[in-house]
């Protein structure tokens, strides 16, 4: 049965002829980082005993405390907090901020405003909702520059003796930016640190695990955070998040997430070990798909005549494919084709709405097995100029191109293309 039209399917072809290079150039990461996980367990002797489920306090659960073990190894970090119990990655970097941040201390970050849902846990006077601001934490921040590099005179400048942590977002959020590789966040590291060498580094790593042969904790940044439900769950993980990095500051998250003295020795892990064990196994391969993706979503969006960040030839650091629309209907139509090429939920139609923690109406497209799962395909935007969608995830290739395909015949029966 025909799902897509010849000219449809000839352009398909001709652009897996086009970006065959860079797809075989992520099956080169996808091996090292597949490696790098299969050593973390065999190291750890991981067995099939610590899989199984604890209960009440869980003192002594091996199977989690192995599991810290593990995701410290893969991300070249002294210690790991990998638990159920954050509820999304917002939670997860909330809990590492206020970990390691006490009253009268400053939040910096130099990579611009971070992403939407992160705005009221830094706060604003009077909010009154227990934000940082709300105990005495002040935050700062260092616009880009025009070319979307941090702008090190503002920084220089802007660090004062009150800040102790300094903040970076690895991927875009919703800005028309390019994401921040590996490489460029060393470098920052090592600049900040030449500054003062007690500032705290830390940077959210959501939608960036895997994507590259290295991890933010590898090249020097003190502690890093993300989701469960994002890369590193493989698709598998059913919730949860992790905290990697400095030992003393990993401890710290721990008494945040739990209770002062108690930290990471408790919380049962509810049946979930296991899927998270092999989520972390499985997310390099997947990750990889997503991101062949990817570079075909950005190859046709550009074949179509819209403008893409990053390019489809260009390196790629995070999951998220941006696609500059030239109004609102684009930007509903592009959505809603993902939606439609959904496993589940298909015949469920996104509308924008006023969705918790975004400034602006937010449009989503989440047919996936895991609520909100953006390692699976997946698309959003607020709805506001310029018309930006952001399309991430794909268990696999296929699904993705799938995706692709059905939004452009969606356009094409608009009469928006």
């Amino acid at each position: 049965m025909a799902r897509f039209t010849e000219e449809l399917e000839q352009d398909m072809i001709a652009i897996e002829h086009q970006i065959k290079d860079r797809v075989q150039a992520v099956d080169r990461i996808v091996d090292l980082n597949q490696w790098k996980v299969i050593d973390a367990f065999q190291n750890h002797h991981v067995s099939d005993f610590h899989f199984a489920g604890s209960t009440g306090y869980a003192y002594n659960d091996r199977g989690r405390e192995v599991l810290d073990l593990v995701y410290a190894d893969v991300f070249g970090a002294e210690a790991a907090l990998v638990r159920p119990h954050f509820a999304s990655g917002t939670h997860t970097i909330s809990t590492a901020l206020f970990g390691v941040l006490r009253p009268g201390d400053e939040l910096f970050y130099i990579t611009g405003r971070p992403y939407d849902t992160l705005h009221k846990v830094i706060g604003s006077v009077g909010d009154g909702h227990g934000s940082l601001l709300d105990f005495g934490i002040t935050y700062r921040e260092a616009a880009l520059q025009e070319d979307g590099n941090v702008d090190w005179t503002a920084i220089e400048n802007g660090i004062t003796t009150a800040t102790k942590v300094i903040g970076i977002q690895r991927s875009r959020g919703y800005d028309w930016r390019s994401s921040f590789t590996v490489e460029q966040i060393g470098e920052m590291v090592r600049r900040i640190k030449a500054i003062n060498p007690e500032l705290i580094v830390f940077v959210d790593n959501c939608y960036g695990e895997f994507t590259e042969e290295y991890e933010p904790t590898d090249v020097g940044a003190d502690l890093i955070a993300g989701s469960l439900i994002k890369n590193p769950g493989g698709g598998i993980a059913e919730t949860g998040g992790y905290i990697c990095g400095k030992k003393q500051y990993v401890e710290l998250a721990a008494y945040r997430l739990t209770a002062p003295g108690i930290g990471g020795e408790v919380g049962a892990m509810m049946g979930t070990t296991r899927g998270i064990y092999q989520g972390l196994f499985l997310a390099p391969t997947l990750v990889g798909q997503a991101i062949k993706g990817s570079i075909f979503a950005a190859a046709m969006f550009e074949k179509v005549g819209f403008v893409t960040k990053p390019a489809w030839h260009e390196k790629r650091t995070d999951l998220i494919q941006a696609i500059s629309f030239t109004g609102p209907e684009h930007l509903i139509a592009f959505v809603q084709g993902i939606q439609l090429a959904a496993a589940v939920d298909s015949h469920v139609v996104p509308e924008p709405w006023e969705m918790p923690g975004y400034e602006h109406p937010v449009i989503m497209a989440a047919g996936t097995f895991i609520q909100g799962g953006s390692l699976e395909l997946s698309a959003d935007a607020p709805i506001r100029e310029p018309y930006i969608g952001y399309m991430q995830g794909g268990l696999t290739y296929a699904h993705v191109k799938y995706g692709v395909l059905k939004t452009i015949q969606v356009m094409k029966e608009r009469n928006l293309l």
